[in-house]
């Protein structure tokens, strides 16, 4: 098909691409297919999107109608709208959403079946606002379901969803504030008070040099000038501003207030994010391994650094969704953007995943990884996943080799 992802590491085995116009074209092709996925923005690194030999429905002519609740505090999207453009409809109506992730151009039922995140000591991943969403599932039906159902982090293995219901909270102002040399010693005895000085607080580092690069701290106040140790930027930042890579494309810094889409995101909706072709990929462990994941890592920083951009650390409240990887608890994110040599980069996580396995480490569903992680609901997911999808026609590789173990 020569179809590729975002990063064009990936290229899509699937026979063809289908566009339905309606609902009732996708339940026509799903209860038709043999193999099918949905396909989002294509912003994954791994296969998990792929179908080899069935069929991808991109449903991004599906519908583009967003309707807010007031009463309820709920917006209902189109499963591929994307969250930048769902921001600004809900910020126009005086609400927003409690979290973002970096990028704003990813689409909604991607990125939550993924449960991909933003930054925050309390906020938890954007998978945790979704109070229901609308499923076709193997045989053409559509059913709707809750929270509770276990089909929300969903990872395409139980239908193709729809459309999604998220809770809003009141809209709000933030202000971005970035600061350079981050001494490591702070960051070991001061973890938790750095990760409680914003809304959201992320570190960038590539783990060899001596200290952080650079923190960016985004709240409703100004933190100090001295910020445990680091100073305040002279001037606006790239996450992988040591590579030598200009702020354009991202989000408003230096202080200066600015409705929340604007600011939560790291990057600017209306530019390509980030590098474009860079791969990544994340961990996740329970905060209470916070320090001694950190050590690990700078252990190999050597090993690290000739294939960085850059790496994020930031925190992510905890939720009780069945394949979360943060069920359970709060956990540190560990976040890799890489060159893209993805031989270099496959070499190192089995690396990576050896010296943080005694920390509880889970990877993110839709980053390149090694091993996949153990849940206590994963069970469940198996029994719910060949209930709604019998013959597997949702079934894909990444489903077998991560879920199932199969292979």
């Amino acid at each position: 098909m020569g179809e590729t992802n975002w990063a064009g590491n990936q290229t899509f085995t699937a026979e063809r691409i289908v566009r339905p116009r309606d609902l009732d074209e996708v339940r026509e092709t799903v209860a038709r297919a043999v193999a099918v996925k949905a396909l989002g923005s294509r912003h994954c690194f791994n296969d998990i999107a792929d179908c080899p030999g069935g069929v991808l429905l991109d449903l991004s002519a599906l519908g583009t109608e967003v309707v807010l609740d007031p009463e309820s505090a709920t917006v209902t999207v189109p499963a591929a709208a994307r969250y930048g453009d769902v921001a600004v409809q809900v910020h126009a109506a005086g609400f927003a959403l409690a979290n973002l992730a970096s990028l704003p151009h990813c689409t909604v039922a991607g990125t939550v079946a993924t449960a991909t995140h933003g930054s925050g000591r309390r906020n938890q991943s954007l998978a945790s606002a979704v109070s229901g969403l609308e499923l076709v599932t193997a045989d053409g039906e559509v059913r709707t379901y809750s929270r509770h159902d276990g089909v929300v982090v969903g990872l395409g293995a139980l239908g193709v969803v729809t459309r999604l219901t998220l809770d809003l909270v009141p809209s709000f102002d933030l202000r971005q504030d970035v600061f350079d040399g981050l001494p490591w010693e702070s960051v070991y005895e001061h973890f938790d008070e750095i990760q409680d000085a914003g809304y959201s607080v992320s570190l960038f580092t590539n783990w060899a040099r001596d200290e952080v690069d650079q923190v960016w701290v985004k709240g409703p106040g100004r933190p100090g000038a001295d910020f445990f140790g680091a100073k305040a930027a002279d001037g606006p930042r790239h996450p992988a501003h040591a590579a030598g890579i200009p702020a354009d494309n991202c989000t408003r810094q230096l202080g200066v207030p600015g409705p929340w889409h604007e600011r939560i995101p790291h990057f600017r909706l209306d530019f390509t994010p980030s590098i474009g072709n860079e791969l990544q990929t994340e961990y996740f462990v329970p905060v209470r391994h916070a320090v001694a994941a950190m050590e690990a890592l700078r252990a190999i920083g050597d090993r690290l650094a000739p294939v960085l951009l850059t790496s994020e650390i930031r925190t992510v409240a905890g939720d009780e969704l069945w394949l979360s990887p943060f069920h359970g608890g709060d956990r540190v994110a560990l976040h890799f953007t890489w060159l893209p040599d993805e031989d270099a980069v496959r070499a190192l996580l089995p690396v990576m995943e050896d010296r943080l396995a005694p920390f509880d480490v889970r990877p993110h569903w839709g980053k390149l990884f090694h091993r996949a992680a153990d849940y206590p609901k994963l069970g469940d997911f198996r029994a719910l996943a060949t209930e709604l999808d019998p013959d597997g026609k949702f079934r894909s590789p990444f489903v077998r080799r991560h879920v199932f173990g199969e292979g």
